[in-house]
């Protein structure tokens, strides 16, 4: 008997779509989800038993892979000195401060419980601070599940965005401009037509939500100068890519390649948390003081600053920060992209891929996509083939065409050689 298809019955039961969050249930792929029952290194066992490698690691937390040692311990230990104390600790100021040591855009920081949390926070803080209301994101970035972030574009440039779900009044997405990812005209139009109204423009620098797609340099350089010229905030959702392509996120990326280059805010989640609810938003001091106690900005959370939460975080940023750890980490990575890449030649297979640090995505296409409509034109029944031929195969990616992947330093070079082949034997299939 297929026990993940005996939970999934179970789960649908009690939990709409049998599942907490919506990629989860393999609704665009098809089949039955895998429960998974334990996880260790770059692998996980599902309720049959069967173990997979993981090139999700719970979408981007696990760079040290499941369990590491030290996390492992640190988590315990917070564990036994108590759960939640509705109080500071000193572990939440050891935390704040090696964010700010690593990332120097964010002089300070505070705390939540989650990306979605985070970015919701920092729209309402760039609107605090700026007094302005209107915002910018791009058509294929995610930010979380706020209401005022779930639109999709308009009809034309430099339009108003739509609700994407349902309970989403257009009253409350008014405001909120959606734009082409890596599209100059369009963001140097919505600022000569609104300007004075923008609060801040919000980009994930590599968005990893239409799965693996950059910013290029002149569109992130553009961004820039127009927020300094008009006022308006420059906000990276570095949840995904924060910690995770490189010691100092993303921003360091392009601040390597624009000079004087750093974002306003910037927003983080994920790999902050090694695993555990927890997420952050930070900026310049003059900025984050309007945030309550100190400015008229509110925001709160019972649950911020967990103690075990930032100790599972803490550990992890420590593990992270040792000399050589992502050189390790992106030329596994890159090693996977290379070998996918040529397996895909070989079998005649259109493909495309890309990476940074230990993050990575692929397309059936035969050249990188750059914004959210070329990313569409990818051939998702195909894709719903590769990606249960390589469950089969006992490899795990994600169950949807447009999120991206991610590996970790216990990922082995046998691991990889196993995932090539398994893609090779797969990708023959796929004509």
């Amino acid at each position: 008997m297929d026990q993940n298809e005996t939970l999934f019955q179970r789960a649908r039961a009690l939990i709409p779509g049998g599942v907490n969050s919506p990629v989860r249930a393999f609704r665009a792929v098809g089949g039955t989800p895998r429960f998974v029952q334990r996880a260790e290194g770059a692998y996980f066992w599902d309720a049959n038993g069967k173990r997979h490698i993981d090139y999700i690691g719970s979408w981007g937390p696990m760079i040290l892979g499941h369990g590491h040692p030290r996390v492992l311990e640190a988590v315990l230990q917070a564990a036994r000195d108590g759960f939640s104390f509705g109080a500071p600790t000193e572990r939440e100021v050891e935390l704040a401060e090696a964010i700010v040591r690593h990332l120097p855009a964010v002089e300070m920081v505070r705390l939540v419980s989650s990306g979605t949390e985070a970015a919701m926070s920092a729209l309402r803080l760039a609107r605090g601070a700026t007094g302005r209301s209107k915002i910018i994101k791009f058509e294929g970035c995610y930010h979380g599940h706020a209401d005022a972030l779930l639109v999709k574009a308009g009809s034309g440039l430099a339009t108003f965005g739509h609700p994407t779900s349902a309970g989403v009044p257009a009253e409350v997405v008014q405001h909120t401009l959606v734009l082409e990812y890596n599209n100059i005209a369009q963001i140097e139009e919505a600022f000569a037509t609104h300007g004075r109204d923008i609060a801040c423009l919000m980009i994930e620098p590599i968005a990893g939500n239409m799965n693996f797609v950059r910013a290029s340099v002149p569109f992130m350089q553009r961004c820039r100068e127009l927020c300094t010229a008009h006022g308006a905030l420059l906000v990276f959702d570095e949840v995904m890519t924060g910690f995770r392509v490189g010691l100092g996120g993303a921003q360091a990326h392009y601040a390597g390649l624009i000079p004087g280059f750093k974002p306003d805010l910037t927003v983080l989640g994920k790999v902050i948390g090694g695993g555990m609810p927890l997420a952050a938003f930070g900026g310049p001091r003059a900025i984050m003081e309007q945030l309550a106690p100190l400015g008229p900005v509110y925001q709160a959370g019972t649950l911020s600053g967990n103690p075990v939460a930032t100790a599972c975080g803490l550990a992890t940023l420590e593990a992270i920060s040792q000399p050589g750890f992502y050189e390790a980490l992106a030329q596994r990575t890159r090693s996977l992209v290379e070998g996918l890449s040529n397996a895909a030649r070989e079998t005649g297979v259109a493909f495309s891929a890309d990476c940074e640090g230990g993050m990575f995505g692929f397309f059936l296409l035969p050249a990188l996509p750059q914004n959210y409509p070329a990313v569409m034109k990818s051939d998702a029944p195909k894709f719903g083939r590769l990606f249960h031929g390589l469950l089969d195969r006992g490899v795990y990616i994600a169950p949807a065409l447009y999120e991206a992947g991610f590996v970790s330093s216990a990922h082995s070079a046998a691991d990889i050689e196993e995932t090539v082949a398994a893609a090779r034997e797969v990708f023959r299939t796929l004509g």
